[in-house]
This record gives C-alpha cells, sequence and structure tokens, in this order.
C-alpha cells in the first residue's frame, strides 16, 4: 500500500514540475530500499504527461526543460544504485544523436539516461551531427543500436541522408546495426520514408526497443 501510494505521489509531483517535493521523496523511497527502476520509470510517467500538457497548451518549452531538469537530477541519485545492481555488466552499446540541421536535445538526453539506467553503454554524439560522422562513429564503435533523434519535420530528410550513409558505410566494411529514429514526430510512415528499421516515439518505448534488439 505504501508504494502505491508513493507512485501516487511521484508521478503527479513530477507532472506539477515540483522539483523539491519530487526529490525529497526519491531521496526518502531509496532511503527505505525502494527500486531505483521504479523510480525511474515513474518519473518517466510524470515527464510523459508534462509533454501531454505542453501540447495541450498547459505548459510552455520551459516546462519541457525543466521536467527534463528534474529527471536529470532523479537519475543522478539512483544512479548509485543501479551502478551496483549492473556492476560488470553492460546491456549493449547504444550510438546516439540528433540528425543535423535540429539543435533539440531533451528527448535524445532523457532517453540516453533511461538507457543507461537500464545498463546500456551510451555513446552521445550531441546535436547537429552529420551524417559522415554518424556513419564514422557506428564503423568504429560497431554499437548493437543507432538511434538519430529529431523534433522538427525538417530533420526527416536529414534522418534519410543520414540512414543511406549509415548503410552505404557499413555494406562497404561488411557489417550492420540496426537504425532506429525517435521523437514525437515520428511514425511508421515517417520511418518508411527515412528508410530506418524500427521507430519510437518516446524514451521509454526506446529502452525496450533496444532491450528487444539486444536479446534477438
Amino acid at each position: 500500500m505504501k508504494t502505491t501510494k508513493s507512485r501516487d505521489q511521484l508521478i503527479p509531483l513530477l507532472a506539477d514540475l515540483e522539483e523539491e517535493a519530487v526529490l525529497l521523496l526519491v531521496r526518502e523511497r531509496l532511503a527505505a530500499g525502494g527500486d531505483p527502476l521504479q523510480i525511474i520509470e515513474e518519473c518517466n510517467e510524470g515527464l510523459r504527461q508534462v509533454g501531454q500538457r505542453y501540447e495541450q497548451g498547459e505548459f510552455f518549452v520551459s516546462g519541457l526543460i525543466m521536467s527534463g531538469e528534474i529527471f536529470r537530477e532523479v537519475v543522478e541519485l539512483v544512479q548509485p544504485l543501479l551502478a551496483q545492481q549492473t556492476r560488470g555488466q553492460s546491456s549493449g552499446t547504444v550510438l546516439v544523436g540528433t540528425v543535423s540541421g535540429d539543435i533539440h536535445d531533451i528527448g535524445k538526453n532523457i532517453a540516453g539516461m533511461l538507457l543507461a539506467c537500464h545498463g546500456f553503454t551510451v555513446v552521445d554524439l550531441g546535436v547537429d551531427v552529420p551524417p559522415a560522422v554518424f556513419a564514422s562513429k557506428a564503423i568504429e564503435l560497431q554499437p548493437d543500436v543507432v538511434g538519430l533523434s529529431g523534433l522538427i519535420t525538417a530533420s526527416f530528410d536529414a534522418m534519410k541522408t543520414t540512414v543511406l550513409t549509415l548503410r552505404s558505410e557499413a555494406h562497404a566494411q561488411r557489417c550492420s546495426f540496426p537504425v532506429v529514429i525517435g521523437g514525437g514526430m515520428m511514425d511508421e510512415q515517417v520511418c518508411r520514408y527515412v528508410g530506418a528499421d524500427y521507430w519510437v516515439a518516446n524514451a521509454m518505448d526506446g529502452v525496450r526497443l533496444c532491450q528487444r534488439l539486444v536479446a534477438a
């Protein structure tokens, strides 16, 4: 019952951007032996609700940024416990970045934090990443998954060019890796247009997809 009550508290607190209250509750739950991954997943639900409220006009972009910052602080609190649980283990390597011409990084950063919390090694190339940089780093690292992030519709063509470059370089080097596109504008039609293997619309779906791909 206490766990349910805490869950009922944590999600709306983050959705209301109550930074101090969120961090206090997280500290209390960790001190009481709470599951750090459960805390992360609840906070991710709070983030999802912030995104909904932004789409409905209740929040401005500053609200999205603040929710991402609160989430980052939560990750800092739970990371030591997660590191103990996954010490010496890696769920796989994921190469991520925001495509050329797009400087939005909130979703990418949250996805990277969630992946790291679930034991993945994350290599983040940042924003406005040229196709050639994606390709050269992918060939160098041979990651389990390559994730392309983009928030605006103008990113679609950059994603398409990046996927073509990745495919060409991978073919030349006789290697392959699944390419996932992520962002609020992504759907099956966009995925087909850019030539990616998979698409996700939110960070937690990205984590689950990466887990399935690595386990396959």
